[in-house]
């Protein structure tokens, strides 16, 4: 009973699910906060992103999210980001949730990403950046 098991633990060991290629995109997505770089954020968006940022909240097409985010930046130049939280364990979904240090103050960011179909890439429907109230 034990090597059958034994086998098939390590054949789904051996092959890498969705989930672990993909895993590390909130580290990739603290660094490019870290550097303000909406840009290379952007390309995580889904079509439309749902955007909460200080007091301005709507649901935005990709383009002027990138926007928004981008004047964020300018008005906001950050120099740390670190992830506080982070949730990976369901297949459609992943949760980042990143301190963001800027010039200006500290910032709580929130990043809600959804698995996509038919490309199996995670791509951020909700991005919430609020005052940090520490």
């Amino acid at each position: 009973m034990m090597k059958p098991l034994l086998a098939l633990l390590l054949l789904l060991l051996h092959f890498p699910s969705n989930n672990a290629l993909q895993a590390d995109i909130i580290d990739d997505l603290s660094v490019q906060f870290r550097t303000g770089n909406s840009k290379e954020i952007a390309k995580n968006f889904a079509a439309s992103v749902e955007l909460i940022i200080i007091d301005q909240e709507d649901v935005y097409s990709k383009a002027q999210s990138e926007q928004i985010l981008k004047d964020f930046f300018v008005k906001n130049p950050p120099n740390k980001s670190t992830i506080i939280h982070r949730l990976s364990n369901s297949p459609n979904y992943r949760l980042g949730i990143l301190s963001l240090n800027t010039k200006n103050g500290k910032f709580r960011v929130t990043i809600t990403l959804k698995l996509t179909k038919p490309s199996n890439n995670f791509l951020i429907s909700e991005l919430r950046i609020e005052q940090d109230k520490e």
